[in-house]
């Protein structure tokens, strides 16, 4: 098994978890390969939930440049919800998971195609 399947894994046991739900495989996986080797960087890979500077960049970086969003508050509504429910005690909050998450959340998966 390769290190980008055995990661995925561990994205789809907190998705499970954490969120209640079974990811849509296909989805997940491009999710992963798209954060590229951010996903093998111990730092990169993960997002602090208490780092408004931090949800401040997956908003422009991912929701506004990558799936193509237009600003807005629902934009951070989202991913506050996101990280409320992955949990404030988890501090390995995997950025592959809450892209994924977001991606599901605003229906789109269509950016990955």
């Amino acid at each position: 098994m390769s290190k980008r399947d055995e990661l995925i894994e561990k994205y789809v046991a907190d998705i499970r978890d954490k969120f209640g739900e079974t990811p849509d495989m296909n989805l997940l996986t491009k999710v992963a390969i798209g954060l590229g080797p951010a996903i093998y960087n111990l730092d990169a890979s993960k997002v602090s939930g208490g780092d408004e500077k931090e949800l401040e960049t997956v908003k422009k970086n991912y929701l506004m440049k990558k799936l193509g969003m237009s600003d807005s508050p629902k934009l951070m509504e989202a991913i506050k919800s996101v990280m409320d429910n992955y949990g404030s005690s988890n501090r390995n909050k995997h950025r592959a998971v809450i892209y994924y998450m977001l991606c599901d959340h605003f229906k789109k998966a269509s950016a990955y195609k």
